[in-house]
């Protein structure tokens, strides 16, 4: 048992240093861009999203995921560069089949936002089979992946699914409200005529 005042002041010091070492997840998280480019990886705006929303009452969100190993990966300074690399392949060369080299290369395929990069790559390069299994995978990871309702709800537009895609939309509802980047991006594409091409 603790006995010195000082003591308790070292153990409060002590248990401070990982809030301290580690950024928190919601700032170093990204489950990529809607499409576009450029800009960081673990930004905001619509093009770089980041997975997490502040809680709601009563709602999960990715931050809450069932096994918090999977987020951590975000703290290995080597998964962290090799994501970014993989994004940058992405968003910026459109390289597809590369960036799926380079995020199995990660070792992580069940982090969410690694399925969710794989399943969006696979639909760019029109292999909607692979890209759903991916979706799919990503959403068992964290069932809250807000980004991935988006591009799985872009996926389902893609396929003629409309009635799947407006389901997707209101998960996202659920999930961050009707103000964040993913709701009206897939909104936005579910009030454009079937048949549209899809630029995200």
């Amino acid at each position: 048992m603790i006995k010195s005042p000082m003591k308790l002041v070292t153990l409060a010091a002590f248990l401070m240093v990982p809030l301290t070492l580690f950024p928190s997840q919601s700032t170093m998280a990204a489950g990529g861009g809607g499409g576009g480019g450029g800009g960081d990886p673990y930004g905001s705006s619509y093009g770089t999203p980041a997975p997490s929303y502040p809680q709601e009452k009563d709602k999960k969100t990715t931050q809450k995921a069932k096994k918090p190993a999977r987020q951590s990966s975000f703290e290995d300074p080597a998964f962290r560069e090799g994501y970014r690399a993989a994004y940058a392949t992405i968003y910026e060369r459109n390289d597809f089949a590369a960036a799926i080299e380079q995020l199995h290369a990660l070792g992580n395929d069940d982090h969410p936002n690694v399925a969710n990069l794989i399943g969006y790559s696979y639909r760019k390069l029109g292999d909607y089979k692979q890209s759903q299994i991916w979706y799919e995978r990503a959403l068992k990871a964290d069932p809250n992946h807000v980004l991935t309702w988006n591009y799985y709800g872009l996926w389902q537009i893609e396929q003629g699914n409309r009635d799947a895609a407006q389901y997707h939309l209101s998960r996202i509802a659920e999930i961050c409200g009707t103000d964040c980047a993913e709701y009206r991006t897939l909104a936005e594409a579910l009030e454009k005529p079937p048949g549209t091409n899809l630029v995200y």
